[in-house]
């Protein structure tokens, strides 16, 4: 699908946006994003996993501190222990390729004291939230430079499920965490991924000054989008609203990220 003004209907679910003449191939890129979970066997081109990372680290980092590295993961049993510390999904251990993105205050720490200054300021929330925006910006690079090679995505946050047992299979160190994962690889033909849609953007873009007053927006996104499970035989009950706030309606709906300061307490970053 190339053609805007599908792409457009496509990511909002109806002819709501005009382009007015502006686009490239980048937009094209951007707007066929979609979630791929089944993956062709087929191993990855030489070189694939070296272009994706230099892709992330031409993203913008705060500072020019880079605080955000990435474990690949191609060994099947090592993919095996993640998928099953994420809830046992599938794709991980089918992608031929895993990626997980990591927050990553150890090597400034190891400069530092190799240097003998201090580093005080590594143990506050900021940088901490730093280094988590840093990781999302590179992966975020990577995966629009995997997409535009004719790969196929999906971002793992279950990573945060277990964030102790995560950080032992990749050996971590400390003041280092798994933010998410990525599974990258062919997207198999037999199980098809549609664009799903998002919100209208009068519920996310503001002008001037930010409005919650948001119905009409939301009202006309639940129908958009329960014709769009209807369409993709998604057994999914309620509209998104419904669907939505379920996911956040309990302790027990986080997953166990509920104690993801502890985890990461226990990791290293002290938050201060």
């Amino acid at each position: 699908m190339t053609n805007p003004t599908e792409l457009l209907n496509s990511r909002y679910g109806a002819s709501a946006v005009h382009v007015d003449g502006l686009w490239n191939d980048s937009l094209t890129n951007l707007l066929s994003h979609r979630s791929i979970r089944a993956y062709k066997s087929d191993p990855l081109p030489s070189g694939t996993l070296e272009i994706l990372v230099a892709a992330a680290q031409s993203a913008s980092t705060s500072s020019n501190l880079q605080t955000w590295s990435v474990v690949a993961v191609e060994d099947a049993n090592r993919k095996e222990k993640l998928s099953q510390l994420a809830g046992n999904q599938a794709h991980i251990r089918q992608c031929p390729l895993f990626l997980v993105w990591l927050a990553d205050l150890a090597r400034l720490t190891q400069i530092a004291e190799s240097l003998g200054l201090a580093h005080e300021g590594l143990d506050y929330l900021e940088m901490f939230l730093t280094a988590t925006v840093d990781a999302a910006l590179a992966a975020q690079n990577a995966t629009i430079a995997a997409e535009s090679l004719g790969l196929g995505t999906v971002y793992i946050g279950a990573m945060r499920n277990q964030p102790e047992e995560v950080a032992k299979v990749l050996n971590l160190p400390s003041q280092v965490f798994a933010v998410f994962g990525l599974c990258v690889g062919y997207p198999d033909p037999a199980h098809a991924a549609a664009i799903k849609p998002r919100l209208p953007q009068s519920a996310v873009l503001h002008r001037e000054t930010y409005q919650l007053e948001q119905s009409e927006a939301i009202a006309q996104y639940n129908e958009v989008m329960k014709a769009f499970y209807t369409a993709q035989q998604m057994n999914i009950p309620g509209d998104w609203s419904e669907h939505s706030v379920k996911r956040v309606g309990s302790t027990q709906s986080l997953s166990g990220r509920d104690r993801l300061r502890e985890a990461l307490n226990n990791l290293g970053f002290q938050l201060r």
